[in-house]
């Protein structure tokens, strides 16, 4: 096994064939988009001479990443698409590319073939799905896709499309229970339904809730009236939705696209556990202690539709509560608990997912093929290995 919390400057392949079966609890990476970048390394991903190559070499790679995965793992992948017949020009003033890396005209990314057999000019080749598709026939569980919203997305001069404002993260598991905290990244309840949980709600409060929201609230009045299928609302904040809106940043150091770290936050946290086995590196999971609200009924049935149920409407006298008292093996083990999780990021870049990580007090093992990125990526991620 490999040592932990450092950046590996080889091949990821040759990487993750140095890893212990079943040794790592989460991945969470975004590997080279096929076709739209020469980060200027020998045997970099991303030049295959068509989509299909692409997708092959992922299947070869991701089925290491199965292999290292724990039982309970889980694999956290950011993609983004591409067009047929776009995306492979380049300039010859670099100067003048703040935002994006412009390869020479004689890069091996401007030689591939601009339009890919079967595709015809303007299409949308599909990578992530094909990738997503391809992983889920070599034995990967796809559980969800999510949706990276970009608020401040770059500006396209297309005048027949909409610009581009979003990219993919698959969610995939090695098996079809894997650890999964809801609990660690539920989002805020909005005005409306924080009152009914029974939290108090104040100006600057952070549970904010869409305009139409708070009109109903506001509407309705606080006078603490529920319906019965709202009793068991968690007051910890609702279950994190698929769309999530994080903006870009800027990195100064980089002439490519870098992570933001609000966006690998919620893999993390979710993928992996604050405690873990010392022995087997098993995650530790949540006790929770949870009590529905109690309502004084009134007595006026709600109709609750066409199945004939109803629920009284009442007042609110006790509100719901949900509460971690503790946390417990997921092991036999005779452990204590003080081992951390190991996060994987093949591709680590500019090493936002091993500086998330460290932040929150998982280990990490990264590999970068760019000896330039691997100086990058260490110097963010120092201050939080202290």
């Amino acid at each position: 096994m490999l040592e932990l919390n450092k950046i590996y400057n080889m091949d990821c392949l040759e990487g993750l064939k140095q890893l212990d079966d079943n040794s790592i609890n989460c991945c969470v990476t975004s590997p080279p988009y096929w076709g739209l970048r020469d980060y200027g390394v020998e045997g970099q991903l991303g030049l295959e001479s068509t989509p299909e190559e692409y997708v092959a070499k992922m299947v070869e790679i991701f089925r290491e990443v199965r292999r290292v995965l724990r039982k309970d793992g889980t694999l956290w992948l950011n993609l983004g698409d591409s067009y047929a017949g776009s995306g492979k020009g380049a300039w010859d003033n670099k100067e003048v590319q703040k935002e994006v890396y412009v390869p020479d005209k004689d890069s091996p990314q401007c030689k591939l073939k601009k339009v890919p057999q079967g595709l015809k000019p303007k299409d949308l080749v599909g990578i992530p799905w094909m990738v997503a598709f391809a992983l889920r026939a070599d034995g990967w569980y796809l559980r969800q896709d999510i949706i990276w919203h970009k608020p401040n997305p770059m500006p396209e001069s297309v005048t027949d499309r909409c610009t581009k404002a979003h990219e993919y993260i698959f969610l995939l598991s090695k098996s079809k229970k894997y650890y999964y905290d809801a609990d660690a990244i539920r989002e805020p309840l909005s005005v409306h339904r924080a009152k009914q949980a029974g939290q108090k709600v104040e100006p600057g409060n952070d549970i904010v809730g869409r305009r139409e929201q708070i009109e109903h609230a506001r509407q309705r009045g606080s006078g603490g009236h529920f319906d019965g299928h709202n009793w068991f609302m968690n007051p910890l904040g609702r279950n994190k939705r698929s769309v999530w809106t994080i903006p870009t940043k800027p990195f100064k150091e980089a002439h490519f696209a870098v992570f933001p770290p609000d966006l690998i936050k919620p893999c993390i946290l979710a993928g992996t556990s604050p405690r873990a086995c010392e022995i087997c590196g098993a995650p530790w999971e949540r006790v929770v202690e949870r009590e529905p609200m109690e309502i004084k009924r009134s007595g006026r049935g709600v109709a609750l539709g066409k199945y004939g149920k109803t629920a009284a409407s009442g007042t609110m006298t006790k509100p719901a509560t949900s509460v971690t008292i503790g946390w417990q093996p997921t092991c036999t083990c005779q452990n204590e608990g003080k081992g951390r999780c190991i996060v994987l990021d093949p591709f680590m870049g500019s090493g936002t997912t091993g500086m998330v990580a460290a932040m929150y007090q998982r280990n990490f093992i990264g590999f970068e093929l760019n000896p330039e990125y691997c100086k990058m990526a260490e110097k963010r991620i120092e201050s939080y290995l202290m």
